[in-house]
């Protein structure tokens, strides 16, 4: 599965209520990965280990849950740049990855010590062991901004007139990752942002070309409902890039390597040109407030992949 950051996670628990986590393999993304005080952030891999260990804030699909502010509150006494929210128990995860970092160890084998000590059976890959930056460029913005500050600090103001990916041609996929598309029996995109939370993973060298070879059925979830994101900014860049602000243009992305694409009930009428895109379209529930309607989803999904 290549995943995002909290559609993903909430489509994965219930995957994972339905399959032995041990027959997954996720592949995350880790473009959004940011520096703050000195300290290694990785959201996307975070959102998706603390939901999966049943420890995220449900209300806000991120961090932990019941975690407290006091560092962050003091940091302001020091620092002006406090606008991305850290808990005092997040932080501690973010220590411990900078502090491996450091010492050399990989972020591959960091991700999946911090997956055991969750208690996790699922592998957790993050996409490279190679930095790569998610950056956006704003319609008279001067400078492009690293994404967590386009949609944390600016709040998702802003034309966007481009995105793009530093390091992204220089990044290795990560080990592992090649070998599970090619020797996977299906394989998932959950409703994540296809710009940037799966393109930096597609944009790693070989890919995308082993997806168009692989094998294995392949699913996508739109992230979209009407033409609107459950959460983030999705339709904002999806226009300001030129693509058409709809289900069908997130089809559109992936039409060259997917199998069957996942609609939202409330956006049936754009089953015919999904079609006509060459994938086979899935009606379904795509919204997941609840582990119900996660898990009901899931399943959907899965006997989408076997007929």
């Amino acid at each position: 599965m290549l995943a995002g950051g909290v559609g993903a996670a909430r489509f994965l628990r219930g995957l994972c209520s339905l399959l032995d986590p041990k027959r997954l393999t996720l592949v995350v993304n880790t473009g959004d990965d940011e520096t703050f005080f000195g300290l290694h952030v990785s959201p996307d891999l975070d959102t998706v280990t603390y939901t999966l260990a049943n420890r995220v804030n449900t209300v806000r699909g991120w961090g932990v849950a019941g975690d407290t502010y006091r560092c962050l509150n003091a940091l302001r006494r020091f620092y002006s740049h406090t606008w991305f929210q850290l808990g005092d128990a997040d932080l501690a995860t973010h220590i411990y990855r900078t502090d491996a970092l450091r010492a050399g160890l990989p972020l591959s084998r960091i991700t999946a010590d911090i997956a055991r000590r969750h208690g996790l059976g699922v592998r957790i890959l993050p996409m490279s062991d190679d930095p790569v930056r998610t950056m956006i460029h704003i319609a008279g913005g001067g400078r492009p901004v690293p994404f967590q500050e386009y949609l944390v600090k600016r709040r998702g103001r802003g034309r966007v007139r481009a995105v793009t990916y530093q390091g992204l041609e220089s990044a290795r996929p990560v080990a592992g990752l090649l070998t599970a598309v090619r020797e996977a029996d299906a394989i998932i995109i959950p409703p994540s942002n296809p710009i940037v939370s799966i393109e930096p993973i597609l944009g790693l060298r070989g890919v995308r070309g082993a997806l168009r070879r692989s094998r294995a059925r392949i699913a996508a979830v739109s992230p979209l409902v009407r033409g609107m994101p459950i959460k983030g900014p999705l339709d904002r860049l999806l226009a300001g890039l030129g693509h058409d602000v709809s289900a069908v243009g997130v089809a559109q992305l992936y039409r060259d390597f997917v199998d069957v694409f996942v609609l939202d009930e409330r956006d049936a009428d754009l089953a015919a040109r999904v079609a006509a895109l060459g994938m086979r379209p899935l009606v379904a529930n795509t919204i997941m407030k609840t582990l119900a309607q996660s898990r009901a989803l899931a399943a959907a999904v899965l006997e989408g992949l076997r007929r």
